[in-house]
Formats: structure tokens, sequence, C-alpha cells
């Protein structure tokens, strides 16, 4: 138990230190380009954050784990936005323009009802996958062509990378991205083994344990790009690691191998999944922003989500 507690302690330290660097390598990146940092906010940084999503649902999946391999989707789906950007946007308010957003935010509309489609069958077969790997080229196409119609990057504030070596840039993304992908090994091994003593299910595990110690790249990531005032790697993280959770981690890993949905994904995960992505439509539509009151109105909904995992594991909340 005590091993379990520290690799938790360490797996924190090094997301946060991995966060760093990686904020001011993609922000310098951006810089450096001339593009808009929301779109290396949803490719380079949202992928790289997605490596833990991506590395325990396969190890999941082979093993049998089932139920943690599509709940740490459907969970880390969750805790991206009202986590990740409720945390955020209580640190710093988050801004975006209003066209990048509804740009992109709209590819997440149709994987998301895609998913959700796949999960209501109850188990995710091989052409599922390579259908969610086909959406993955179609959004990196997307991201391209709308990274040539951007002429100028977001008003935001440099990196103190920018007038660094490509070389040190690079560095700096890549060890960041190599701590955190290590960071969130090492704190989901910890609480896992450390929920596994108190009996807690494979299911509860993967949407909540799991799923919130692999959005800790995303948590840790996001808040420190909100804190520097990065809005667009803050908000593009969020928004490119949810489509990358679908697209990426669960194509490949039904591509790989069938992977059978719990009963539980299908009458509750799912569609709290939904209704935490699309909330950010209404948000964004009228203001292009996230004040510090609807981040806060988001993390009380992801409390109220996970006193709902308690209930359920106890048996208290029976779902029919």
């Amino acid at each position: 138990m005590l091993v379990s507690l520290l690799l938790v302690i360490l797996g924190f330290v090094m997301l946060m230190g991995g966060a760093e660097y990686t904020v001011r390598g993609a922000v310098a990146i951006a810089n450096r380009l001339h593009i808009p940092s929301l779109i290396i906010g949803l490719t380079i940084v949202a992928l790289g954050t997605s490596v833990p999503e991506f590395v325990v649902s396969i190890k999941s999946a082979l093993t049998g784990n089932a139920g943690i391999s599509v709940g740490n989707v459907i969970g880390s789906n969750i805790a991206n936005v009202l986590l990740v950007l409720g945390a955020s946007a209580v640190i710093c308010p988050i801004s975006c323009d209003g066209k990048a957003f509804y740009r992109d935010f709209s590819f997440l509309f149709v994987v998301t009802l895609v998913f959700a489609f796949f999960v209501i069958r109850g188990e995710f077969i091989n052409w599922n996958g390579w259908v969610l790997l086909a959406l993955l080229v179609m959004f990196l196409i997307y991201n391209y062509l709308g990274a040539q119609k951007d002429e100028n990057a977001e008003d935001e504030i440099p990196s103190q990378l920018v007038n660094s070596s490509w070389w040190i840039i690079l560095i700096a993304l890549s060890g960041g991205l190599f701590a955190i992908a290590y960071g969130a090994e090492f704190l989901v091994s910890g609480a896992v083994e450390l929920a596994r003593v108190f009996g807690v299910s494979e299911e509860i595990i993967g949407v909540t344990i799991v799923a919130v110690g692999t959005s800790a790249p995303e948590l840790a990531t996001s808040c420190v790009a909100a804190f520097r005032r990065q809005n667009g790697i803050a908000l593009g993280n969020v928004v490119g690691s949810n489509i990358w959770n679908i697209v990426f981690v669960m194509g490949a890993t039904s591509a790989i191998t069938d992977v059978k949905v719990a009963d539980q994904f299908i009458l509750f995960d799912v569609w709290v999944m939904m209704f935490a992505s699309f909330m950010l439509l209404p948000i964004m539509m009228f203001k292009n922003k996230i004040t510090r009151m609807e981040g806060l109105f988001m993390l009380i909904c992801f409390i109220v989500y996970m006193y709902a995992q308690i209930l359920i594991n106890n048996g208290e909340l029976i779902l029919m």
C-alpha cells in the first residue's frame, strides 16, 4: 500500500513538471510557425496527452479487462470537460476565437455521436475500430486545411522558448510528453492498486480512478496553460484529447480486439459523456468564453458524477 501511495505522488510530480515543458514547447512551435496555438493544442499536445489513455485501453482490452478499456475513454472524456476545463476556467476564464472553436467542436460532435452509437450497441467490433480510425485521418486533414486558412496566430503570450533553437524546443516538448506519459502510468498504477484494496469494481475503477488518472496530463497541461494565459492550448487540448480518445484510442483498441460494453456504460456513463461534451456549445455560442462561474459549475457537475459512481458501487443507485 505504501508503494502504491509513493507511485501516486511520483506520478503527480512528473505530470506537473512535464506539463510545464509541454506547454512551453507547444506554444513555441505555434509562435515559430505562425499558426494558432489552438491547432497545436488539438493535434500535437492532444495526441501526447492521450498516450496514457491509449496505453491503458490497449493493455486492458488485451488482458480481458474490457470494463477498464471502455470506461477509461468514457470517463476521460467526462473528466476532460468537467474537471480539466472547469479547473482551468476557475484559474483563468478561457476565451477562444468562435469560428475556430465551432469548426473543431463540430468534429467532436460527430465523433461523439458515432462513439455513443457503438456503445449503445453493446460491443465494439473490428469494423467499428476502422471506422473510428478513418475519422482520425479525416480529423488530421481537417485541421491541416484549417491551419492553412488561418493567416495569423492567436494573440497570446509568446513562449519563453520562442527564441531558442528548434532542438531545444523539440527536446522540451518531447521531454515534457515523456514525463507526462510515465507520470500518468505511475499515478494510474498506484491509484488502481489502492482502489482494489478497498474492493472497488472494475467498471467503477475504469470510469473514475483510471479515467481521472489518464486525464491528469490534460488537467496538468490545461491548468498550466490557463495560468500562463495560453487559451488556445487549454481549450484545444481538451477538445482535441476528447477527439483523439474516441477515434485513436478506442479506434485502435477495437481494431485489434473486440471489446464488450458493460450495461452501466450503456445506461448511464455514455449519456453523461454526451452531456459533458455538448454543454460546451451553448457556453461558447453566445460569448466565446468560459467564465469562472461556469468553470465552477463544471466542477460541481463532476463531483456529482463521482458521487453517483460511489452510490453505484455501493449498490445504492441501481441502473435499470
